[in-house]
């Protein structure tokens, strides 16, 4: 099915949990079966690598009981057997189209200045576009949220919201969020990876939430 849809695709199986992790291999798309917890356990264990993380889970399975603990382990969907062809088709679409976006994004980056707040000097930084959570701006200084710290950079909010591009949001005059990195919303603020919130302009939600709808139906990576 995958090869009729996608003939360019490179398809690996495997017969069991063990035989994938032990392959070394990291993959755009993982379709992982349950039987009973393993394929839970194997979800877990990949998105531990921090190259997997970003991949996505699809799981297609007789067993309706483990949907919710799909969430945990940031499943994209949840397929029931008997494979509905078309349902399939429909979600192996969405999913290529998030890989490529996520393949994209992981391949930008944005050169910085960077403050090191151990010498305070600054050095010009490549920072993965893929990497970052926010940017905030702090007193007239702004500050870089990211998967591994945060840092103060020099530049201006418009700079940067001119810079990355519709991959990220102004939702409020002082914050730039990274679409890719939003867990959850509401009209007064958004949850990003790791838990942190920001504000969100109350007037600025409806155009927020279009925005947000464009980017994923555009291959965007969901996480909401």
């Amino acid at each position: 099915m995958i090869i009729r849809q996608q003939p360019a695709a490179e398809v690996t199986t495997f017969s069991s949990a063990e035989g994938l992790l032990q392959s070394g291999v990291d993959f755009a798309i993982y379709i992982l079966d349950v039987k009973g917890v393993d394929g839970m356990e194997i979800a877990s264990d990949l998105r531990s690598c921090e190259q997997v993380a970003r991949s996505i889970i699809i799981f297609v399975t007789g067993y309706r009981e483990y949907m919710a603990d799909a969430f945990d382990v940031q499943a994209f969907h949840y397929l029931l057997k008997p494979i509905d062809r078309e349902k399939f088709a429909q979600v192996l679409e969405k999913a290529c189209l998030e890989a490529a976006h996520i393949q994209k994004q992981q391949a930008e980056y944005i050169l910085l200045k960077v403050n090191d707040g151990r010498t305070n000097s600054w050095a010009r930084r490549k920072v993965w576009l893929m990497d970052i959570l926010f940017i905030e701006s702090n007193n007239k200084t702004q500050v870089l949220h990211a998967e591994d710290g945060i840092y103060e950079v020099q530049g201006k909010m418009d700079e940067f919201e001119q810079a990355l591009g519709d991959g990220f949001y102004r939702c409020h005059r002082c914050y730039l969020v990274n679409f890719a990195k939003i867990i959850a919303y509401n009209q007064n603020e958004i949850q990003v990876t790791g838990g942190e919130k920001i504000m969100l302009a109350h007037k600025k939600y409806p155009a927020f939430v279009k925005a947000y709808m464009h980017y994923a139906k555009g291959g965007g990576m969901v996480n909401v």
